[in-house]
């Protein structure tokens, strides 16, 4: 093609195709940007080319497709090619980008271990700490569409990358991102003596490790529940079948539809668990035929993971990861001192949560007195937290993130949903056994630490400067950096704002967490209890909002803490919001 024929008249824009297809050796991508070149569609060629991925609160995330802003060989090998250019890779990871990922590093006589067939998500973190690799990669979209891919970077200590790593590898790229023509050898992957498969090792080693946070055994063996499974077209179901084993208890009976990798998630419309029943519709018919108590589901690349119960015949209680992070945070701490007695071993002794998450390990913490920190967004900040604090002598037993992720034990610096699953289906059969279940335990944990009831929701918005406008107007609400001083009647007594670094709470003003320009996040404490917090999303065009009312042990009407909860959020999400006025789209439930 000749590029001088179809030039644009955008300096910028013509440089970049012309890199594009001088550097796209793939000629399913190079023809689409040719084909977007011929057409004209000179906007759409700007979105691709003229903008780059970010490393967002799961590492880089996007549409598959020809561009340096979506997922695609070129952007893979540029993404890997910092970590050559450092001599310090190694990667864990499946099929043709993984391959090429492989390729980078093989093409420079890095070392290699490649597993040679699918794994689940928390498998890369563990090995990388197993093995005493400098770094990790996945690739994975984890619960994304079909369309979607990703690249999940992991460092040496096994956690996700985080600041200020990210910033300089996406430096790294800009300044270096010619690929170097050895890096599409995809054939190194099966032939260079420097790659080594280490499946075999780190499945028999990981299913060994369980036993740190299998404290019943021997119960497991007797139990009379039945559990279902599924693994939603993804990657989970040999892993959560081997980990029910390696706790005694036969294997889950796995939803057959469900059960094998599918990347066109064939029978499900979105492939989360987290949205709950509607999309669990497989699994608890499959229960009901079998006469299965508990349901639980994994995400494609099995780091999350979903539960339900049967309540009585036909009906379910889905429980939110907010609600389940409560069950999984008790059972750890009622294990953790049953071989602790002693109180002064509770000033080592961590549980974590992201900032968007409940506040019911802060209710254990303050009764039990134990610590409990909050991180930003995202398990790459607990991973690093876990890091920072096992270097000082502490322990992190529990971790979540309200996005049904979590870490129980120290296995793994990471959301993983093969250990959750086979942990919570311990905790079932030690329940059942003392007659009862878990939504019945759930309700003994907030009579004790108070009740916790949140509600996580979104709005979209496709237009940048649109949101901008949102969180500058709470920013100068009532006059120049003035935040709102109430919300349905109530004062806000606290304004914390990761974005600039202000947090009212503090003596000093500042905000205790990092500060993220780059993104928006401001959380508001209200005085009856109830603290809201509205972020964008890292990885989509989203307004998120959190509420949860935090009531103090003994206040245990129901049903006015949940009417006072959604008039706060409704209320809130009109005044500071204004979704009519901003064109907003609200969730469609």
């Amino acid at each position: 093609m000749d590029l001088n024929c179809h030039a644009t008249g955008d300096v910028r824009l013509d440089k970049a195709i012309y890199q594009w297809i001088t550097w796209d050796k793939n000629p399913q991508t190079r023809a689409q940007i040719e084909a977007l070149l011929l057409d004209g569609q000179v906007e759409e060629l700007r979105r691709r080319l003229c903008s780059r991925m970010a490393f967002g609160t799961a590492g880089l995330r996007a549409a598959m497709g020809a561009g340096f802003a979506l997922i695609n060989d070129l952007t893979i090998i540029q993404s890997t090619q910092y970590y050559s250019s450092k001599e310090m890779m190694f990667s864990f990871l499946f099929h043709r980008l993984a391959r090429l990922t492989a390729a980078v590093m093989l093409c420079k006589d890095i070392p290699v271990f490649l597993f040679s067939t699918y794994v689940p998500t928390p498998f890369v973190p563990y090995a990388v700490k197993r093995l005493g690799a400098a770094a990790g990669v996945m690739v994975t979209a984890s619960h994304n569409p079909k369309e979607d891919n990703g690249y999940k970077v992991y460092w040496h200590n096994g956690a996700q990358i985080s600041s200020p790593n990210d910033k300089e590898i996406l430096k790294c790229i800009e300044e270096s991102s010619e690929p170097w023509s050895e890096s599409w050898n995809e054939s190194l992957a099966d032939n260079s003596p420097l790659r080594s498969d280490p499946l075999r090792e780190i499945s028999k080693k990981y299913m060994e490790d369980l036993s740190s946070v299998c404290f019943h055994r021997e119960l497991n063996t007797k139990s009379p529940l039945k559990f279902v499974h599924s693994s939603f077209h993804g990657v989970g179901h040999d892993y959560v079948q081997q980990a029910f084993r390696a706790f005694g208890f036969p294997p889950p009976i796995p939803v057959p539809e469900q059960k094998d990798p599918d990347p066109n998630f064939s029978t499900v419309s979105c492939p989360n668990p987290e949205e709950g029943e509607s999309v669990l519709e497989l699994s608890l018919r499959l229960a009901e035929r079998e006469n299965a108590t508990i349901v639980m589901a994994t995400d494609p690349d099995a780091d999350r993971l979903a539960v339900a119960e049967q309540s009585d015949r036909c009906r379910w209680k889905v429980f939110t990861g907010n609600e389940l992070a409560a069950l999984l945070g008790w059972w750890m701490l009622f294990n953790w001192k049953e071989t602790h007695p002693d109180p002064a071993d509770r000033e080592r002794m961590y549980m974590l949560a992201t900032t968007v998450s409940s506040k019911i390990l802060k209710a254990f913490a303050r009764i039990e007195g134990f610590h409990f920190e909050e991180t930003l967004p995202g398990f790459k900040w607990i991973g690093k937290k876990i890091h920072e604090l096992a270097k000082t002598g502490n322990e992190v037993i529990f971790a979540f993130e309200e996005s049904i992720g979590f870490l129980c034990g120290s296995m793994v610096p990471d959301k993983d949903g093969v250990s959750a699953a086979v942990v919570v289906a311990e905790m079932a059969s030690y329940l059942y056994n003392k007659n009862l279940t878990l939504h019945q335990q759930l309700e003994n944990i907030f009579e004790t630490y108070g009740y916790h009831i949140s509600t996580t929701s979104y709005v979209i918005c496709h237009d940048p400067p649109t949101v901008k406008r949102i969180f500058t107007r709470l920013r100068n609400f009532e006059g120049e950096n003035t935040y709102p001083r109430s919300s349905g009647g109530h004062s806000i007594v606290d304004v914390r704002d990761v974005t600039t670094g202000y947090d009212s709470s503090q003596p000093d003003k500042l905000c205790v967490l990092p500060m993220t320009k780059s993104s928006q996040m401001i959380t508001f404490t209200l005085q009856n209890g109830i603290v809201a917090t509205l972020r964008t999303s890292g990885t989509e065009p989203k307004i998120k909002f959190y509420t949860e009312f935090c009531a103090p042990p003994g206040k245990s009407d129901i049903s006015s803490l949940e009417e006072e909860l959604k008039k706060i959020t409704d209320t809130l999400v009109e005044e500071f919001l204004e979704p009519d006025k901003n064109n907003l789209i609200r969730r469609s439930i």
